[in-house]
């Protein structure tokens, strides 16, 4: 089972609505508790609905844990935050989830911005979530520009994002990778790194972050290599985008 601290948007397939979603369809149990919910995604314009005020979160976050969800938590999920006191509320369950099994891995996709716009969430959301929940990550799911902002680097290609990565200090699976004519996902553990790349869609496609942690998280509690979970998850995404079947290349980096 996962629980997922992210967004939940009724009618368009991003955040955490749509981890769940995909989750299911795998037969992964999950529990979503919502940061926000909006009608549709922001960048279709006014999305209705709102965040969910912080007492709020924390109170859904208390009946959670209440009925036994940390104690069966093999992994947490962490995306997207409207409030600081929502990633200071993240923190303590990830702690209080650690303390009732140890053994969950703890996924946090720092949401932040990306390339095309920026930083788009309140600059001490960025400043929480880099300082209460990166530390307490077992993996870290940023796209390239995430990273950059997080080292204080430029990400602009596999090699700056395996050397910003190793700065971190982090296993991270880094998305958005600009590779030549294609466009990366890397994973590493500073270490051992891979890169999958692909066609780059002729669209700029939302929740597509979102639904390549979730699938790469599913395949590693399943047993799956890094390697191969890597492969899978970046080439069922890139299906969903691109549609139809599409060649992924995967190659070991150095």
């Amino acid at each position: 089972m996962i629980l997922i601290l992210s967004s939940f948007v009724a009618s368009s397939p991003v955040g955490g609505g749509a981890q769940a979603v995909a989750l299911a369809r795998l037969e992964v149990e999950t529990v979503l508790a919502p940061t926000v919910l909006l009608g549709r995604h922001p960048g279709l314009g006014p999305p209705g609905g709102g965040a969910v005020a912080p007492a709020m979160f924390e109170s859904l976050l208390a009946g959670i844990e209440a009925n036994g969800v940390f104690a069966r938590a093999e992994a947490v999920v962490c995306g997207y935050f409207a409030d600081p006191a929502q990633v200071a509320a993240a923190a303590r369950t990830i702690d209080a989830v650690r303390a009732a099994r140890p053994s969950a891995m703890i996924v946090i996709d720092p949401i932040m911005g990306d390339s095309v716009g920026g930083l788009y969430v309140k600059p001490e959301v960025a400043r929480a979530l880099a300082a209460e929940l990166i530390p307490r990550a077992d993996l870290i799911a940023p796209n390239a520009w995430e990273l950059g902002r997080l080292t204080g680097t430029v990400v602009a290609s596999p090699a700056e994002a395996l050397a910003a990565a190793r700065e971190l200090g982090k296993p991270a699976l880094v998305s958005s990778i600009p590779a030549g004519r294609a466009i990366g996902v890397m994973w590493t553990d500073g270490r051992e790194a891979w890169l999958a790349a692909h066609t780059r869609s002729a669209i700029d496609p939302k929740g597509a972050g979102d639904l390549l942690t979730a699938l790469f998280a599913a395949a590693l509690l399943g047993g799956a290599t890094p390697a191969d979970a890597l492969e899978t998850a970046v080439g069922d995404v890139a299906a969903t985008v691109l549609g139809g079947d599409v060649e992924i290349s995967l190659e070991a980096l150095t």
